[in-house]
């Protein structure tokens, strides 16, 4: 049985369906490519030094093909040519540091293991036809795996890793190449100088056209980390301890209680930053000596004192969900010392990351956290009043010993940032280290404990507690 035709009403009610499906189509890609261009957009205005970046890979690759255009350069060099352009592509960096690490690599193994490629030849060569590729298969498999096993070592591994992977590549390209080629020498000779070539030309962009220094990034990646913390304790203590329990307003999700968190992640970033800093020559305030890793230290005492502002977090979050808690006599006290703790220690940060940033000692620093010190050891004489529950002695006992810690935690960074500021030569660093003394008793830890003899003896079965019927007696 043959199909019915289709109606005219059938054939024009396609037409709009594929119009419109089309249409459809365009306003996609059109709404993605715009995405995409504001994405771009903000990379750029968020740090213009990207494009810069951009622009002098182009540059430098541009003029690295100059050697494939003109005929005088490109006949001296031959094919050799291309690896002065692969050479950029793979050692050009974002700061001038990783590229030098990457170029005094890349040359420095290059070299080394042209070298020893000739000499395992010349010593092949000598067993005859027969076995020299046995010989070059030996000298391969040794030099491949001694260096491989030497990349676990974590000094190697650091500052040396990517001249390893060169050597191994070199030094199995000239090896074998050596088997076929008859004009080793010169293969060698070409391959050494386009790579010198290439090198010479990204070391020259980075640091002649708008570098960007590692030393300064990880200058300022300490400091800001530094601000983040201040800004959790500030945030702190004006935004929970300084609030009454009537007025008090949720803060779950705010800002400043989750900042400790990139500082929580930091290390791997400063690690690096540190590595390629050390490849850097003098730039700026920064020697070519300049303590870099003064710097892990004190990136690593942040980081302790973000654990600890983490473990304080969560107990503000435990203290968010309570409804057992009243706003007691002794709520009040302990909130009352530990807003001061917050505001004294985040202000003692505050003034470290500037110091650390003004390249001047912390002069302001230790009056801070004496005063913090000076109020952490008041909060040992403070004990329960008479309507205390259990719940909130534990709380907010462990609550201000997590702030102590804190307290603790910044007078070891405010100790490195002086020593930083020693070793850096920074201006007048002996008269900080003097007041960071005359604030902390000739150097004496800030840390002070909260006396638990009186919860102890809060939690004893002949305590008031558990006698008349959970009411505490206060013990001053």
């Amino acid at each position: 049985m043959e199909a019915a035709p289709r109606t005219s009403n059938e054939k024009a009610g396609v037409t709009p369906l594929l119009t419109f499906s089309i249409l459809s189509s365009f306003l996609k890609i059109h709404d993605k490519m715009k995405a995409a261009a504001m994405t771009l957009k903000k990379l750029a205005v968020d740090d213009p030094r990207r494009v810069r970046h951009s622009l002098k890979v182009g540059l430098t690759l541009t003029v690295i093909s100059v050697f494939y255009y003109v005929k005088a350069l490109y006949s001296g060099l031959g094919q050799s040519t291309m690896w002065a352009v692969l050479t950029v592509v793979v050692v050009t960096e974002y700061t001038a540091g990783a590229t030098l690490y990457k170029g005094l690599n890349r040359v420095i193994a290059t070299l080394l293991a042209g070298a020893l490629g000739l000499g395992a030849h010349r010593l092949a060569a000598l067993a005859g036809n027969d076995g020299k590729s046995v010989l070059l298969g030996v000298f391969v498999f040794l030099l491949a795996a001694m260096v491989t096993f030497s990349r676990f070592v974590p000094e190697i591994k650091a500052r040396y890793d990517y001249g390893a992977t060169i050597f191994i590549l070199t030094f199995s390209l000239v090896s074998v190449s050596g088997y076929r080629v008859e004009e080793l020498i010169g293969l060698a000779h070409h391959r050494l100088s386009t790579v010198a070539i290439g090198v010479a030309a990204c070391m020259a962009t980075s640091i002649a056209i708008f570098p960007v220094w590692a030393g300064e990034e990880l200058h300022n990646l300490v400091a800001s980390n530094l601000d983040t913390l201040a800004s959790f304790l500030e945030g702190v203590g004006k935004e929970y301890f300084e609030q009454k329990l009537e007025s008090h307003k949720n803060l779950e999700g705010a800002s400043f209680l989750i900042g400790y968190k990139s500082v929580l992640n930091s290390k791997a970033m400063e690690d690096s930053l540190a590595n390629f800093a050390r490849w850097e020559p003098g730039h700026g305030q920064f020697g070519f000596r300049h303590p870099w890793k003064q710097y892990l230290k004190i990136g690593a005492l942040a980081r302790q004192c973000a654990c600890s502002m983490q473990s304080l977090n969560g107990f503000i979050s435990a203290t968010e969900k309570s409804e057992a808690l009243t706003n007691s006599e002794f709520q009040q006290n302990i909130k009352t010392a530990c807003a001061v703790m917050c505001s004294e220690s985040g202000k003692a940060l505050a003034e470290l990351a500037s110091a650390i940033r003004d390249m001047r000692p912390p002069t302001a620093a230790a009056g801070h956290l004496g005063n913090a010190a000076t109020v952490g050891s008041q909060v040992k004489m403070m004990g329960p009043s008479e309507t205390t529950t259990v719940e909130e002695v534990l709380l907010y006992a462990t609550m201000a010993n997590l702030l102590l810690e804190i307290v603790h935690g910044a007078k070891h960074v405010a100790d490195a940032v002086v020593q930083l500021a020693n070793m850096a030569k920074f201006k007048h660093a002996e008269e900080a280290k003097s007041g960071v003394a005359k604030h902390n008793g000739d150097g004496e830890s800030l840390h002070v404990v909260i006396d638990t003899k009186l919860l102890f003896n809060y939690l004893s079965f002949d305590h008031p507690l558990n006698q008349q019927g959970g009411v505490l007696h206060n013990t001053k």
